[in-house]
């Protein structure tokens, strides 16, 4: 992929400026995780996944595509027709595999990707009726709950709901049983869940996957600074910012942060950021979690625990969870 891209303007009260000021001026500096993915950035987290060191895409990619059949005997088990929502859809690589064991037993359902990037969406709808010529696609762009209360104008049926890719570890815990109760509310009796989880291991493999030798993954948290220099107007210079990876193997917070190497002062728009030598920017979470406590935060959210499918070498689950009657 290019790592040359046009700057793109964006007016004062756009989102992006709003969160970065409100970020950076903040006690406790920070950046959203979100806006990690820019073009450049999204070329680099393809990188990070081909990484022998990250282990969670191959890992969950292992369940889809050896379990996937146990997996839609839990979704058959109610023959009656369904939606079947996915959460963050992007290419659907891994539940391509999901969706295949779904038509091959004909059940009766409609694949609803969720997505906030219409381009994404757009993909989907041409591409995947080419490799599954039977599935019945209408994509959803736009912001997760709002698109989930839109799927269910769409048809009464029973939803099954896939949340992938550990995407749950964005969020610190409280925010995700938050997350996870409200996605209950827009839920009825006996619908499903399938959430996927990464598990707590070895804290030394942990911490390699988000502080890798060859500074992949600094790269990444970096060019979020290079993208508020390109869109917003900043002066960052980047190479006055270092990345700092830690993992707590008892809470299971693994966090990234950018250390400010000197005082510096950096303008953005028409506003002035100090930064004290050695000050940090709280960058994201990537949560872990032991099987214990993905049980515990089914039942707090409101779901019953049905099923779990794990890679060979468990550092992985996709649990599935069913609403509480």
């Amino acid at each position: 992929m290019s790592t040359i891209i046009s700057k793109q303007h964006v007016p004062v009260g756009s989102t992006f400026l709003n969160d970065v000021l409100a970020g950076l001026t903040a006690e406790r500096k920070s950046l959203s995780s979100k806006y990690f993915y820019d073009e450049i950035g999204d070329g680099i987290f393809q990188q990070i996944m081909e990484m022998g060191d990250y282990y969670l895409t191959d890992a969950e990619m292992e369940i889809m595509q050896h379990q996937t059949e146990q997996i839609a005997d839990v979704i058959a088990a109610d023959p009656s027709a369904f939606d079947l929502i996915e959460l963050g859809a992007g290419d659907a690589t891994k539940s391509v595999h999901l969706l295949q064991s779904l038509i091959n037993r004909q059940l009766k359902f409609t694949y609803l990707p969720i997505d906030i990037s219409r381009h994404v969406i757009e993909d989907l709808e041409e591409n995947l009726p080419k490799k599954l010529p039977a599935l019945k696609v209408e994509g959803l762009n736009g912001d997760y709950f709002a698109m989930v209360k839109k799927a269910k104008t769409l048809s009464n049926r029973r939803k099954v709901l896939l949340f992938m890719g550990a995407n749950i570890g964005n969020m610190n815990v409280t925010e995700a049983e938050e997350f996870c109760k409200a996605l209950r509310n827009e839920l009825s009796a006996e619908d499903i869940l399938i959430i996927g989880f990464d598990l707590k291991k070895n804290p030394r493999q942990i911490l390699a996957a988000y502080d890798d030798e060859a500074g992949i993954t600094k790269s990444f948290n970096l060019n979020l600074l290079s993208r508020i220099n390109r869109e917003l107007d900043g002066d960052f210079d980047v190479s006055g910012f270092d990345h700092y990876a830690s993992y707590d193997p008892e809470s299971g917070a693994c966090k990234s942060y950018l250390i400010s190497l000197r005082d510096q002062l950096v303008n953005i728009g028409d506003e002035t950021i100090r930064f004290h030598v050695n000050e940090h920017i709280y960058m994201e979470i990537s949560q872990k979690y032991s099987l214990t406590e993905v049980n515990e935060m089914a039942a707090s959210s409101g779901f019953i625990p049905v099923a779990d499918f794990f890679d060979q070498h468990h550092y992985f689950v996709d649990a599935i969870w069913k609403v509480k009657r």
